[in-house]
């Protein structure tokens, strides 16, 4: 759900204290818990440590990024693959391949010469 016009984007106030004097190359990361702060054009270049629930991620600020929450860029949430005995089996299946295919194609180039 946006936010209305009449009031503007919400941007913390205290994150854009952190960053008021400092030079995005020469700053270190900046910790924050305000994950439903919007990205404004200020924040381009600086790196935020934005806390997910257990710890800050490190997110470097780009201009695709303006306009966005830094709460997206910070999942909470971590993938536990599906399918237990049979899915491990399967993966270890396909990464043998996989390596299998990687040395015939280093070797192909080899027996040319």
């Amino acid at each position: 759900m946006s936010r209305s016009l009449k009031k503007g984007p919400y941007v913390d106030i205290k994150l854009l204290k952190k960053i008021a004097d400092k030079k995005p190359a020469e700053s270190e990361v900046i910790n924050t818990w305000a994950r439903g702060s919007q990205i404004s054009p200020e924040m381009v270049g600086f790196t935020f440590g934005v806390h997910n629930g257990k710890q800050h991620i490190e997110v470097l600020v780009s201009e695709e990024m303006v306009g966005h929450r830094l709460g997206e860029f910070s999942p909470t949430k971590k993938f536990v693959r599906h399918g237990g005995k049979m899915q491990k089996e399967m993966e270890k299946k396909r990464q043998e391949s996989e390596i299998a295919a990687a040395k015939a194609a280093k070797a192909a180039p080899a027996a040319k010469k």
